[in-house]
């Protein structure tokens, strides 16, 4: 069997050997047991840490695959590769990407990922695919959208399914930002679902977020949520070519109007609004100038620093949360506890704050 007889089908045509993932069909009868011996496989994490530290792209594919693994194995494999790699991390502008869906997010960043590697950057691209409700399944089809980014050697893709986290962010996306960090890219870009409260998790994991709209759509502002255009850094009104531009410049300018009614997110930085075209390119230097003018006055600031230390800290505050509640519901003892005390509180014989203080003292 060739190597492309064993692409997934997304698989761009002439792509290289960033694409590692493996896909198996949902009814496919080896699927149990290619998960059983994926689940007991040991890594190399001696080979992994210099592939990853040497650019290499199916090593790094290969370090994100351990850590998105559930595999008690893997989580140490995983967690032991990110204390060796995390002292090379941090040295990237991370930007998060949101907007409606068709608003033109992969396109954007296709043509904004392809510039920024002409300018002589290394691209990494983390887009988050939402995944099916019913059958936890991904479409992952970043790959296929953005195809002349996928084939440049300095570029990676990575699309996670989003697991059915809260706003479509993907569990390990964190730790994916270090891995990728540590590889040498030197912009990240995070691509969200753009749906319900994603823009909210993605604005916790990244420096700098940036907003996209459309125009055309009756009235411009009816459709942006007050607490989205208030997380943002930059707005950018995408798809201003052709017939568009005076439509997209018009709601450029109501945008530029909107936002002085608003709070600023980030201390010292003013929010504008841009015009763009994915297809001509025009625009696309002019958002990189922002990006860069904003790395710059926040890191003189102080601004920067803090705010990643912020982040931080407020990933370990969730972090423990959630463990401190899977190691309260894993006791057999208190899941028959809480049950009971459930009931006590469904028929009105106690007190909520009472029952939830007797099961914490239980």
């Amino acid at each position: 069997m060739d190597d492309k007889s064993r692409k997934p089908e997304w698989t761009p045509e002439h792509a290289g050997s960033e694409f590692a993932s493996r896909v198996v069909a949902p009814g496919h009868p080896g699927k149990a047991k290619a998960r059983e011996v994926r689940a007991s496989r040991l890594f190399d994490l001696d080979s992994i840490e210099q592939g990853v530290l040497g650019g290499d792209r199916t090593l790094l594919s290969r370090a994100i695959t351990i850590i998105e693994s559930n595999s008690p194995k893997h989580f140490e494999q995983g967690q032991e590769l990110l204390k060796r790699l995390l002292p090379y991390s941090a040295n990237s502008i991370r930007i998060g990407i949101t907007g409606t869906p068709g608003v033109g997010k992969s396109t954007f960043i296709e043509a904004f990922g392809t510039w920024l590697i002409n300018q002589g950057y290394k691209v990494a691209v983390l887009a988050i695919d939402p995944s099916s409700s019913l059958s936890k399944g991904s479409i992952l089809g970043d790959k296929t959208r953005m195809e002349k980014l996928s084939t440049h050697p300095n570029s990676f893709i990575r699309p996670s399914p989003s697991g059915g986290v809260l706003g479509g962010v993907a569990r390990k996306t964190r730790e994916s930002i270090v891995l990728c960090e540590a590889a040498g890219y030197e912009v990240i870009l995070i691509e969200t679902v753009g749906v319900g409260q994603s823009e909210t998790t993605v604005r916790s994991m990244v420096d700098f977020f940036l907003l996209m709209q459309i125009s055309g759509a009756g009235d411009e502002l009816q459709g942006i949520k007050k607490g989205i255009m208030e997380l943002a850094d930059l707005l950018v009104v995408n798809k201003a070519d052709g017939d568009n531009i005076q439509r997209a410049e018009r709601t450029r300018i109501e945008l530029n109007n909107a936002l002085h009614y608003l709070r600023r997110c980030t201390p010292g930085w003013t929010t504008e609004a841009l015009s763009c075209s994915s297809l001509t390119g025009a625009g696309i230097p002019e958002i990189w100038d922002k990006i860069t003018a904003f790395q710059k006055e926040t890191k003189a600031s102080g601004v920067f620093v803090e705010r990643r230390k912020k982040q931080v800290s407020e990933w370990f505050e969730a972090l423990l949360t959630e463990a401190v509640l899977a190691r309260f519901y894993s006791d057999p003892h208190t899941l028959v506890k809480v049950q009971s005390v459930r009931q006590g509180v469904l028929s009105g014989e106690l007190p909520v704050v009472l029952a939830v203080s007797m099961l914490l003292e239980s």
